[in-house]
Order: structure tokens, then sequence, then C-alpha cells
């Protein structure tokens, strides 16, 4: 077929629903994984100003701050944010199925970062999506490699799951050796959350700052999101404040936590990993509130009462976890192999 503009095989879809929100996912920026093919998360009955209509089969584009590399296949129908772009392929001038890997290609996310604006918040505009240009083999060759590049990613989707479980094993000890930190179901001394784990709301940092030259890690509510020149804490525990509440970070070394997040000012002689299993379990994410965008306040949290545990227990439970982590590299390294043999094929066929 040769070199072909993108809005020559895809289309843009801006339906807006208008009929009952009972049951119907919601779905917004927070919900797509980075790098993940396929929507697996979504919210159902919440309040929502969304209208903006989606169909299973069809591509969610990230447009708000693109460098976060968000973009899925939808997997149900419903409703999602307005920074969500929503793609379906032109029927006969590219092969359904190819579609996705051409979007998640890096090739295409930096055309949309690069036609990213605004200082804040970027967006990038179909308009801009558009003229992004692709080399297409024909529709049967678009066929065979779009059936290699999903059977690679299933491939990658099992080491996924091994992934997963391993974890599930260690939060599963983590209540065998402790009980549930919520009901203090063995019996524990309890103290006040405050005086195991000290907790602040994370500090401000422009997101033109956030991709600097520095080495410094930047954590948000989502996690690590760049880097940074100056650090603000060193050696601790970050949970999210706003937007996504309820992931906990374990950082070793120098790090910059944002103002959605908080993170730990004092861990009292507590061994780390057993703080951010005990965080995970507690569910701190139980406390948030407000209306829109609902938020953590520290102080709800530090009243709570939690079972108090002598930290050779808590070394002892380290020692489980390292082990497991170290079959979680391994099993990782399977997933990057897998990662660059799909990058290949793409640069390849492409």
């Amino acid at each position: 077929m040769g070199v072909v503009r993108f809005d020559e095989i895809a289309k843009e879809s801006r339906g807006s629903f208008r009929g009952s929100l009972e049951g119907m996912p919601i779905v917004g920026l927070e919900h797509i994984e980075p790098y993940d093919m396929l929507l697996n998360k979504w919210d159902v009955d919440v309040e929502t100003t969304f209208t903006k209509e989606f169909h299973k089969g069809q591509i969610m584009f990230g447009r708000r701050r693109a460098y976060q590399h968000k973009a899925c296949v939808a997997t149900c129908d419903g409703i999602c944010s307005g920074d969500i772009t929503l793609i379906e392929p032109i029927e006969g001038k590219v092969y359904s199925d190819l579609l996705p890997f051409i979007v998640q290609n890096d090739d295409f996310f930096e055309h949309a970062i690069k036609g990213s604006n605004g200082a804040l918040s970027p967006r990038v505009k179909w308009e801009h999506m558009a003229n992004f240009e692709v080399n297409l083999p024909s529709l049967a060759e678009q066929k065979v490699l779009a059936e290699k590049l999903w059977a690679a990613y299933e491939v990658k989707q099992s080491y996924l799951k091994m992934i997963e479980a391993t974890e599930e094993m260690v939060k599963s000890q983590f209540v065998k050796m402790f009980g549930n930190p919520q009901t203090n179901s063995q019996g524990r001394k309890s103290v006040r959350f405050d005086k195991v784990l000290t907790l602040q709301r994370g500090h401000d940092l422009p997101e033109k700052e956030r991709k600097n030259e520095g080495v410094i890690p930047i954590y948000g509510s989502n996690g690590f999101v760049g880097y940074h020149t100056e650090s603000k804490a060193k050696d601790g525990i970050v949970t999210g404040r706003s937007g996504t509440i309820g992931k906990v970070y374990c950082i070793k070394g120098d790090y910059w936590p944002l103002n959605t997040s908080l993170y730990s000012i004092d861990t009292h002689g507590n061994n780390l990993t057993y703080l951010k299993f005990m965080v995970e379990a507690f569910d701190v994410s139980r406390f948030r509130n407000g209306t829109g965008v609902p938020t953590l306040n520290r102080n709800d949290i530090h009243k709570e009462m939690i079972p108090l545990v002598d930290v050779s227990e808590q070394e002892a439970f380290e020692v489980i976890a390292q082990q497991a982590d170290k079959s979680i590299s391994e099993l990782r390294k399977s997933v990057d192999a897998i990662d660059k043999v799909i990058k290949s094929l793409i640069n390849e066929k492409l």
C-alpha cells in the first residue's frame, strides 16, 4: 500500500451518550495503564460529568499528557473522559487488528507529543494525529503481521499473570503472618497509625520541570512520572492522595513526592517493605472523601488504630518479599524481551 496518512486509514469517533448511567462503565485517563493494549479497569455507578460515548473495539488514546503513553482497545461499551480520543479503522483501508499496534508504536506517540499544546496540561488534537504517516504493506501482509503481534502479546500477558500471581502470594503471606490490619484479626496490641507511619502531603512541581535531565525520580498518585534535579525525601512510602488513590510505592533513595500524593516523613524505625504491604492491606483509599475528585486527608488516616508488629517479624517478611522480587525480576526480563520482539516486528514491517 505504501505510505499513507493516519486519517486515510482511521477516523475519530465523537458520539455523545444520553441514556441512563446505571451500570455503565465510566473510564478516565487513570483507568488506562501505560503501554497496555487492552482496557481492563473502569468505574461503575459513580458521579461523573463525562458524556463521550465509546464502544467495544475502539482505540482509546489519552490525548492529555501523551508522554504517559496511554492507549488501549476498549473491551466494553461505556462513557469516557473528553481527554480520551476515540479512534476506529476505516473499513478496507487497514486491517482492524493491526491498528492498535500502529497507535501504540513509539513513532506515533512521539508524533503526538510534538503536536501537544498547553503549558500546564498539554493535549494533542486529532488534526495533528491525522497527519502522522505510516508505511503500510498489503492488507494480506497486515493480517499476518497482526496475528504475530497479538500472539506475542498473549505470551506477554501470560508472564504478566505469573507476576500478578507472585505478587498476590506475597500479599497472602503478609496476612498469614500479621493478620488483617483493618480488623486486627490476630488481636495484637494496637497503636495510632501515625505512631507507625507518619504521612505528609507531597510538594508542588510544575509539569514543565518534570522531564529535566536530573536523576531524582518524581512520584505521584500514579507512581513514577519523570525526573528532577532536587529531592524532597529519602527512603520512604508514597501513596495516592488525589486522582488514583490506593496504590502504594516503596522508594529507596532520594525522590520528589508530588502534591497528588502522601509520603512518609517518619517511619518510626519500621521496615519499609513491611510498611508498603501494611498500607496496601490497610487500604487507605477507604478514607477518601469529597465529590468530583476525591482526596485523602492524612489526619483521617493518622487517627486510625493498627496492630503493632515487632521489627524482627517485619524483617522476616522482607526476606520472603525479596525472594519473590527476584522471581518477578526474571519474569519482567521475559516481558521486556517480548516487547522487543513486538517493536522489532513493527519497525521491520511498517
